[in-house]
């Protein structure tokens, strides 16, 4: 594909095998063509590898990270469930809006939970809010540490983060997605994968072998869950696209 901004024409060419489309440069569609290759752009630049959130590395778009907080707050669940900790930044997040809103616990889980990450987040001012979990995501053992700790009536959101191949997230989906409580979200984060197989750190592999080919396998044998991105709860924009890191992530479990 080939895009072409002429500034002084105010036009957008895409070029591809079916074609070429000129738009205005200031539309929507303009918006999201021009997204979608600063979303792979920076992924391969490790742009997302430059935010911490109250002193913890936070590897995830920051627009991401304001998605979910819009849906933590209206959600309000009392356990978040996070697969993958690396240096702690998302718990960290989720801890402090529990802590903001006087509600909700967070619990990470990890097949390896480095000496120095764990250090750092216990000794964080919100590590009161965190319990961390060491072990294989999937595995029987982990998951029981897991539901002894979720009681009958929290409601649940889940956040998967930690290996991002077709076959683990798979796993993961069915294993946590018993936990969700309706109304709320299983969240398969870095579908990216799927827009940046081709780029310089990308993986041909992952055209396939992503995230979004599970979450689409899932959704199939599993009517009470839908694919449904999170309303805007506040738009004064002619979008209605997430720019994000994280395409077909949103599960809703569904009211029976």
């Amino acid at each position: 594909m080939k895009l072409i901004v002429d500034t002084d024409a105010r036009t957008l060419t895409v070029e591809n095998d079916r074609g070429s489309r000129v738009s205005p440069l200031y539309c929507n569609e303009s918006f999201e063509a021009l997204s979608q290759q600063w979303v792979s752009l920076g992924w391969n630049q490790k742009y997302p590898y430059t935010f911490s959130w109250l002193g913890r590395p936070i590897i995830q778009l920051p627009e991401d990270i304001i998605r979910i907080q819009e849906v933590i707050y209206r959600i309000k669940p009392d356990v978040i469930v996070e697969t993958g900790v690396a240096h702690g930044g998302s718990l960290v997040l989720y801890a402090s809006l529990c802590k903001a809103m006087g509600h909700g616990r967070v619990l990470g889980i990890d097949v390896e939970i480095r000496p120095h990450n764990r250090k750092a987040i216990e000794a964080h001012e919100l590590s009161g809010w965190i319990d961390l979990i060491e072990g294989n995501s999937v595995a029987p053992q982990t998951l029981a540490q897991v539901q002894s700790q979720v009681k009958s009536d929290d409601v649940v959101l889940v956040v998967l983060d930690s290996c991002h191949s077709y076959a683990h997230v798979l796993a993961e989906l069915e294993s946590y997605a018993p936990l969700v409580t309706p109304d709320s979200y299983i969240v398969a984060t870095d579908g990216v994968m799927q827009w940046v197989h081709d780029c310089p750190r990308g993986n041909p592999g992952w055209k396939v072998d992503n995230p979004c080919s599970a979450v689409k396998e899932f959704v199939a044998s599993h009517p009470e869950f839908v694919i449904e991105t999170p309303v805007w709860p506040f738009n004064e924009s002619p979008l209605t696209a997430n720019v994000t890191h994280w395409p077909l992530a949103w599960l809703r479990r569904q009211r029976r």
